[in-house]
């Protein structure tokens, strides 16, 4: 594709779209049929939006901003903002409408686009304490037919008002992008608020528009490619797919019908790049482990036997060991006879390359694909580095670590083991925040929070987050990011907080992983009436009791954990425990069940 023009994402888009016209550039469902967007019909919309916010008085540099979950209008209304040369701030669709509000007035955002009537009423809660906010853009309007407002507007109003502004100053969008530099601000990405409020971080067109190709440079992607867009949108993990390298690659983007529906859809498209956090491959795992359980003795010996070959096959190449030609011989007859039918009936069987990011996945995890023949890496990076740092490449996975750096990414270890990153990728700096910006970038290089190594090979191997690391009472430094991972690795363990700063032992908060937890009460016909029932039964804290036995056995001495706690309740984002990406807020855990863990000690 033609490089001109491609100084900012607007422009870059414009680019894609009159490369590739009437090709299909996405697809929804509605009432059970997949309905085509071609790259024409989407740079329409996009260029309708930007014309119906300029009527409506959006200035270049102004800010506007979008809530709901992934679909067809939310990449137009976020690019139809962009092209007026504002910056688009995402909010997560899961959001309270405190968490809403503060994104709003934070951002400064003039204009905000819902989904629907549920994502309209977070605003309505707000509305007096937002000033700035002049109109507010809705998607889906069933159920708000009798819902009158000067400030609300449907988004089909908006494309009208776009077409009669087009009429009366044609050539005002061509005119906004042309306008727009690379340093100005594309988004604005409000970090997941693990350590305190959200910081909005300021991403360039500069930045966005290098990352678009800099994403596929350890693995290509191609336009026949085919993805399925389920992450949060306003997360930079799922804008990297769905947005900025599409108009470098020119895949086709699948949007699904809701969170439920992954698996299903998973089936349908059988997409060949795939993304996903790591709790989404956690729950893949334990689902093919519950129904091998389930299965008839013959499917269940003959998965045994091939698992044993492809964990034996993985233990090699995960290492960089050749694999001798008999196991290879055996591997391929394993995974004819038995993971070819397996990743199919998951809709992986066209999968070439995957990725896990946005948390850290047990290195086990990791493992599990690759003996079954899938290529699952972990990507590493943070919303600061406008989203990855490093990728291993396609067929050199190594065990532990998180691959290499990006073409155009330095990597380097401060004396203290913070990993710090340069990169065109490194942002602007957090909006309205100009300490906590200090703090973050210092003589150009973005300071991550993370500690890490890196190794002979030149791989990147992540300790923990800095403000984690956990110093025990008789000095020694544990880190607990480790602990928890090989933890998780459990089936009967969705999640695990260890515990033991300036204490005498570590001890571990323990979520149960519900699905596998009640198929072992049926199973062993354990009574029980609520998952609280559960998280107290005696059998059941011996299972956890046994697993985590397990693990201590890989652990050193201090790095055991003594003694361990059931929460009696899942973590949820909207008690503040989680964030939208399901990482732990360990602050809140703390505050929140602060008497569990005194107990322990």
């Amino acid at each position: 594709m033609s490089e001109n023009n491609d100084y900012s994402v607007p422009s870059k888009f414009k680019a894609a779209a009159a490369h590739w016209g009437d090709r299909v550039a996405m697809r929804k469902k509605e009432f059970g049929l997949w309905h085509d967007i071609t790259w024409r019909q989407y740079d329409r919309n996009v260029t309708l939006v930007a014309y119906g916010l300029i009527a409506l008085g959006l200035k270049k540099g102004e800010c506007a901003a979008v809530i709901g979950d992934n679909c067809p209008e939310w990449v137009f209304s976020d690019l139809g903002i962009q092209c007026c040369g504002a910056a688009t701030a995402g909010v997560y669709a899961t959001n309270a409408w405190q968490q809403v509000e503060y994104v709003i007035t934070n951002s400064d955002s003039r204009f905000f686009f819902v989904e629907n009537e549920e994502q309209l009423d977070k605003w309505l809660h707000f509305r007096n304490n937002a000033p700035l906010l002049e109109k507010v853009i809705v998607w889906d309007t069933e159920g708000l037919r009798d819902f009158n407002d000067p400030m609300v507007m449907s988004f089909d109003k908006l494309l009208e008002l776009g077409e009669q502004e087009e009429k009366k100053n044609p050539g005002a969008v061509e005119k906004r992008i042309k306008d727009i530099s690379p340093e100005d601000t594309s988004v604005l990405i409000y970090t997941s608020g693990t350590t305190g409020p959200p910081k909005g971080a300021m991403l360039s067109h500069k930045n966005c528009v290098w990352m678009g190709k800099a994403i596929t440079s350890n693995n290509p992607m191609y336009d026949n490619d085919e993805i399925m867009s389920f992450l949060p949108l306003c997360h930079i993990f799922e804008q990297l797919f769905t947005i900025l390298s599409h108009f470098d690659v020119g895949h086709v983007v699948n949007f699904i019908e809701s969170m439920d529906t992954i698996t299903d859809n998973m089936v349908e498209i059988s997409p060949t790049v795939g993304h996903a956090v790591p709790r989404i491959w956690e729950k893949y795992y334990s689902t093919i482990m519950i129904k091998m359980a389930d299965a008839t003795w013959f499917k269940r010996w003959a998965f045994n036997i091939a698992l044993k070959i492809g964990q034996k096959r993985a233990d090699l190449t995960m290492n960089f060991k050749p694999v001798p030609a008999l196991l290879e011989l055996k591997y391929k007859l394993a995974h004819f006879l038995v993971f070819r039918k397996l990743k199919k009936r998951l809709g992986f069987e066209r999968m070439r390359v995957a990725y896990s990011g946005a948390a850290p996945i047990a290195p086990e995890i990791l493992h599990f694909f690759h003996s079954i023949g899938m290529d699952l890496m972990e990507g590493y990076g943070q919303t600061e580095g406008t989203g990855v740092t490093t990728t291993a490449i396609a067929g050199e996975v190594k065990f532990g670590t998180v691959g290499t750096p990006l073409k155009g990414v330095q990597i380097k270890i401060a004396d203290d083991g913070e990993i710090l990153v340069k990169s065109p990728g490194v942002f602007k700096g957090y909006f309205k925040n100009p300490e906590s910006t200090a703090e973050t970038i210092v003589d150009g290089w973005l300071h991550s929070g993370d500690v890490g190594e890196i190794d002979a090979d030149g791989y990147l191997k992540i300790t923990d987050r800095k403000k984690d690391i956990i110093v025990t009472a008789g000095g020694k430094n544990i880190t607990p990011q480790y602990i928890e991972n090989k933890l998780k690795s459990s089936l009967y363990i969705n999640d695990a907080v260890v515990i033991g700063d300036k204490r005498k032992f570590l001890s571990a908060l323990i979520i149960l992983d519900e699905d596998t937890v009640v198929k072992y009460a049926q199973d062993n016909k354990i009574q029980f009436s609520t998952y609280r029932d559960l998280t107290e039964h005696e059998q059941i804290k011996e299972l956890i009791n046994n697993e985590i036995k397990l693990v201590n056995e890989t652990l050193s001495q201090v790095e055991k954990v003594k003694k361990f706690t059931i929460l009696p309740k899942k973590l949820y984002e909207e008690d503040g425990e989680v964030t939208p990406t399901m990482k732990v807020k360990r602050t809140s855990i703390h505050k929140a069940f602060g008497d569990l863990i005194e107990a322990m000690y």
